[in-house]
């Protein structure tokens, strides 16, 4: 039941109102929601999916659903989740390359500036993605430019312009991850630097480029963990907020 279910079921004498507060704050038996999250810190809880089985996942949402809360996001879902969640829950969308299953009722007010994703190759679009949807969930304009790592600093410069137009700047990059510094040394935003996966043997499954962003040279980059697309997205948006909303 939902909650204004159970409210009229008490409002009508059906229930009583201890079972009414039975139905509302009784968890499901392997989650127990956060719905007080965005009261104190703006944003609601997001679905972690990676680690849950698609029957957990479905759960959740059902639950959150009956609580009323009107966006849902998860995160890290592949293919075969997807088939499963999309049969329950058909008016979720879906990014294949972000992994991120999606409800938006309700369109936030957005922030004054812009947070720009910058990629440095089309095998780090995936993470790139995940940033930019996530920030475009907690309400920010969002652009995304992919395809422009240092193997080729030209095609950077191409696109200085745009970039310069952010207010918030997240590097997505693998293999030495050098693009962050790059650009730290070219912008007047605060970066964010996220590392992937992506690279040979001896990129260590993203360490190398952790490392190379965590001992930057140019001032005013922050880094993330490996892939932490998500991380990066939420990051920009709580920097974006100082900036104020749109009157």
């Amino acid at each position: 039941m939902k909650i204004i279910e159970i409210l009229e079921a008490v409002k009508q004498g059906t229930i009583s109102i201890e079972t009414a507060k039975e139905l509302i704050d009784h968890p499901i038996d392997y989650a127990t929601i956060d719905f007080n999250r965005e009261k104190r810190t703006g944003v609601a809880e997001v679905i972690y999916g990676l680690s849950k089985t698609k029957q957990q996942i479905a759960g959740i949402i059902e639950n959150m659903l009956n609580h009323d809360v009107k966006n849902i996001l998860v995160t890290r879902v592949d293919q075969e989740k997807f088939e499963y969640l999309t049969n329950i829950y058909p008016n979720f969308s879906y990014d294949k390359d972000a992994k991120t299953f999606l409800l938006l009722q309700e369109i936030k007010q957005l922030n004054k500036g812009k947070i720009i994703v910058v990629s440095a190759g089309t095998s780090d679009l995936s993470v790139a993605k995940e940033a930019c949807i996530v920030a475009e969930y907690l309400g920010n304009k969002v652009k995304l430019i992919n395809d422009v790592g240092v193997a080729g600093i030209h095609r950077l410069f191409n696109r200085l312009e745009e970039i310069r137009e952010a207010s918030v700047i997240i590097v997505v990059a693998g293999m030495e991850g050098a693009l962050a510094s790059v650009v730290g040394g070219l912008v007047s935003a605060p970066i964010i630097a996220v590392p992937t996966s992506v690279g040979y043997g001896a990129s260590f499954q993203g360490v190398s480029a952790l490392l190379t962003m965590l001992n930057s040279c140019a001032s005013g980059v922050s880094v993330v963990n490996i892939d932490n697309g998500f991380g990066a997205g939420y990051m920009a948006h709580s920097i974006n907020c100082l900036g104020g909303k749109e009157e």
